[in-house]
């Protein structure tokens, strides 16, 4: 049984990133990890969401979901972000909500975290590694440990082979293209080991 904490932090307007995330949960819990689901903040304006149905219906499915804090990101041993794909980089949401960590960063609490990430995007090539990529910089900035799924299991390569995180392309009809949930699953679990190796040689 792992006692490892895991936040996975994820930001959705369609709803397919709040999907990797509960599956990305579902694969902390089973490799025995402590898990909190949390969405970061919304900063587009309610005149914008009532205008797009998918939007206002993910808001209304994600209503619940308690919205992230730097206590979380504290009490977490482990972080797996969610993010779309914006223009090759992370949504302005989850950018607002890691910009707002520069006093834990401050502080030296962002130092030895385990993080990993996942994103989705409308074209296979709209970006997906890029905006991983950008989340993973920032990474680097608070001395994050970061555990890619790599090549490292043969789930990734049905998945669609990206080496950074799991990332999915979705069709205009709002639907998954790729079946992506044992290699989310995976990197999740992927990620809870990564920890607990981390936490038991800081022990």
């Amino acid at each position: 049984m792992s006692n490892v904490k895991v936040a996975v932090v994820f930001y959705s307007m369609g709803g397919t990133n709040y999907q990797l995330a509960k599956w990305a949960a579902e694969g902390a819990t089973e490799a025995g990890a402590e898990v909190k689901v949390l969405k970061v903040q919304e900063l587009a304006p309610d005149s914008v969401i009532e205008g797009n149905e998918g939007w206002k219906a993910t808001v209304n499915a994600t209503k619940d979901v308690p919205v992230a804090t730097s206590a979380d990101l504290e009490w977490a041993d482990a972080i797996i972000f969610s993010t779309p794909t914006r223009f090759g980089v992370m949504a302005s949401q989850m950018k607002q909500f890691i910009d707002l960590q520069g006093g834990l960063w401050a502080n030296g609490k962002t130092i030895n975290k385990v993080v990993s990430a996942m994103t989705s995007a409308q074209n296979p090539h709209g970006g997906q590694e890029a905006t991983l990529l950008s989340l993973y910089t920032a990474m680097m900035h608070w001395g994050a440990i970061i555990a890619t799924p790599g090549y490292s299991d043969p789930v990734v390569f049905g998945a669609g082979g990206n080496p950074y995180g799991t990332s999915v392309t979705v069709g205009q009809d709002g639907k998954m293209i790729e079946d992506v949930q044992a290699a989310v699953k995976y990197q999740a679990k992927r990620t809870v080991t990564v920890a607990e190796w981390v936490k038991k040689g800081n022990q």
